[in-house]
């Protein structure tokens, strides 16, 4: 098993910057990927970026260019920096993880989420 806390969030003005981070913690395992899903009330969950274990990144369309994701110091810290922000981008933010173990002689994956921390953008 596989733990993720989030940190950051909060109420922010349109324009304005927020830092999201998150850690994973646990025992004997590895990082596939770590990242971020954003839900806003009525609306799907949706992906806001993810990295890889190779440092490869991925955003969604509506945050490219303005959400940087990044690794901490420690390999199991990721951040997301959220620049130009937009009433839109309103949400509970959940750091999400792909993860292995190795038991049985083979290796693993799953995956594991964040309870969320609430990001509010005013106009």
């Amino acid at each position: 098993q596989v733990d993720l806390v989030e940190a950051g969030g909060g109420l922010a003005q349109a324009g304005g910057s927020l830092r999201l981070f998150c850690a994973a913690s646990g025992s004997d395992f590895s990082i596939n990927s770590m990242g971020w899903y954003r839900q806003a009330p009525g609306k799907e969950r949706e992906i806001v970026a993810s990295i890889r274990s190779d440092d490869s990144t991925n955003y969604g369309d509506s945050v490219k260019g303005r959400f940087t994701i990044y690794r901490g110091n420690a390999k199991n810290t990721v951040y997301l920096e959220m620049n130009n922000l937009k009433p839109e981008d309103t949400a509970v933010y959940y750091c999400n993880g792909d993860f292995s173990i190795t038991y049985d002689g083979g290796s693993h994956s799953f995956p594991s989420w964040g309870r969320g921390t609430q990001v509010t953008v005013s106009s």
